[in-house]
């Protein structure tokens, strides 16, 4: 369809060979037709970091079920008796316990990929879907690794013979007010750091390997307050704020942030106005998305290791440890697989699966610490 414009006395008329059956009233109709072009660029939604493999003791399991650690505890010392022979403490020591990790039930993300959806698609969708197949499993593998270092932090030494005393797990309440929102607070939290520090110290702990994990928005405000707390060299604040990686360590401790740490209850970031007991006092930014406050689910049914429920972490805020403190057991590592063949040809499409099969619990108590805010912590029960 032609369109008539006029300038002056003279009228044109337009040819709008991009127009859906000749309406050409408007820009946006003049254009209907006209190819959209494809930017290379998707949107990935929240690409989350998954940290916690790397900073807890992994082991790789095959033919079995479950794998065995064995703890052994202090022994003693005494002073010879000329004439005495060597043979050996009296009391048997060091004290043996052991501790057996089992491996859950098969973790599984898959999707159908239909061929003629692929076909017209020009973009690629494969890669796109693999990826957040991926993500789905590290998620769910750093949830379970960092509840359980919770776990570790609430119980007792392994070791129980009599008169052999071994140290337990430790919680350290941020601040000293009876609020969730201390938990946001630098001051309280960068005390809460140097106190686990010097715990694990005492509890004879090694320094190699210690890390704590913190939710983002108590990160970031310890990178707000680096003018005046001391945690970034002066000379480098500039790109350190900018980078949003200013804060390096605390007390000997590599500090790391993620969304997937048992906080308050849930993952993600607990959102509220009034400061309180029962409120972490941070605004709602407003279309979080659904990952930002999620409960924690009952996973006890479904997996063979106890991971807890959402009641057990009601006041937990944040986690110091050492790679001790935890352990992973892997029986099928982070893998992709693809269909092909006769089964592509009957369903005109693939299906794209990504497996995992791990399980965590603690291993040493004495190298997890678990940070928690409000009054007095009654999370200390856990399984």
């Amino acid at each position: 369809m032609a369109q008539q414009t006029t300038s002056g006395s003279n009228t044109a008329l337009l040819t709008a060979p991009g127009a859906d059956n000749g309406a050409a009233s408007t820009t946006t109709a003049r254009r209907a037709l006209y190819l959209k072009l494809f930017s290379g660029e998707l949107f990935k939604g929240f690409q989350r970091n998954t940290i916690a493999r790397d900073l807890v003791t992994r082991r790789t399991l095959k033919n079995g079920k479950s794998l065995q650690f064995i703890y052994t505890g202090r022994t003693k010392s005494e002073y010879h008796t000329p004439g005495n022979s060597i043979l050996g403490n009296s009391d048997g020591a060091p004290p043996v316990a052991e501790k057996t990790i089992t491996v859950d039930d098969l973790l599984i993300s898959s999707a159908f990929v239909y061929e003629l959806d692929e076909t017209l698609a020009h973009y690629d969708l494969r890669g796109e879907i693999s990826r957040k197949i991926g993500y789905a499993l590290a998620e769910n593998y750093d949830r379970k690794i960092f509840r359980s270092i919770v776990k570790a932090a609430r119980k007792a030494s392994p070791i129980t013979k009599a008169g052999f005393v071994e140290p337990g797990g430790t919680q350290i309440r941020v601040g000293s007010n009876a609020q969730l929102s201390d938990a946001y607070n630098s001051a309280s939290l960068i005390a809460a750091f140097y106190d686990a520090a010097a715990a694990l110290d005492e509890k004879g702990v090694s320094q190699d390997g210690r890390v704590g994990v913190l939710n983002p928005r108590q990160y970031y405000e310890l990178i707000q307050a680096v003018g005046s707390n001391g945690l970034v060299n002066r000379d480098s604040q500039g790109s350190a704020l900018q980078s949003g990686n200013g804060i390096i360590e605390i007390a000997g401790i590599k500090i790391y942030k993620s969304m997937n740490i048992p906080f308050f209850g849930k993952f993600g970031t607990i959102y509220g106005t009034t400061a309180g007991t029962t409120d972490a006092n941070v605004a709602d930014p407003g279309n979080s998305g659904s990952f930002v406050g999620d409960a924690m689910a009952d996973e006890h049914n479904i997996t063979q290791n106890d991971y807890g429920q959402a009641a057990k972490f009601s006041k937990s805020c944040g986690l110091i440890f050492q790679k001790e403190a935890a352990g992973v057991v892997e029986a099928i590592g982070p893998q992709v697989q693809v269909t092909s063949g006769d089964v592509s040809v009957i369903y005109q499409g693939d299906v794209i699966l990504g497996r995992l099969a791990m399980g965590a619990d603690y291993l040493n108590p004495a190298a997890a610490v678990e940070l928690y805010a409000g009054a007095a912590s009654n999370d200390s029960a856990f399984g």
